[in-house]
């Protein structure tokens, strides 16, 4: 049985990554900017928030362990880190002044591979979750 919390949290974690990119491109961009940068990059975002908001949901639907966490923490980084990295390269305005052009020119290169990285990060988390949940599964059938 599928916990409702556990899908309304999915939800809201996919929503809040979709809400933090919006947020931080406005910030540096301007509001228009940002929906626009969201639409031409659609194919990569959208699929990032849903697998981050996908890792959430699974994560409270199924029962912790210490492994379980460490594997949503480090997924769960990734695709966040990959959200600011995607993010960053708005600094430029920023990275030029504190003698960071070469950082600047390298965010703006890879942003693809960071969203991409982050999605392949997604893929793992929650394949390592539904082998978890699976597994706990088999053992509480196995107690019965």
């Amino acid at each position: 049985m599928v916990n409702n919390k556990s899908i309304l949290y999915g939800i809201l974690a996919g929503l809040g990554l979709l809400i933090f990119y919006l947020t931080i491109v406005s910030i540096f961009q301007g509001i228009n900017f940002a929906f626009l940068n969201l639409r031409s990059l659609w194919y990569l975002i959208f699929p990032l928030a849903i697998g981050f908001g996908t890792q959430i949901g699974l994560y409270t639907s199924i029962k912790h362990t210490a492994m379980l966490t460490g594997t949503v923490t480090g997924t769960g980084g990734i695709s966040a880190g990959s959200m600011i990295a995607c993010c960053s390269h708005f600094l430029l305005n920023l990275i030029p002044i504190f003698g960071f052009s070469g950082v600047a020119i390298f965010l703006v290169a890879y942003q693809k591979w960071f969203l991409v990285l982050g999605i392949i990060s997604n893929v793992v988390g929650i394949l390592l979750m539904l082998k978890h949940k699976k597994h706990m599964n088999q053992m509480l059938q196995a107690k019965l």
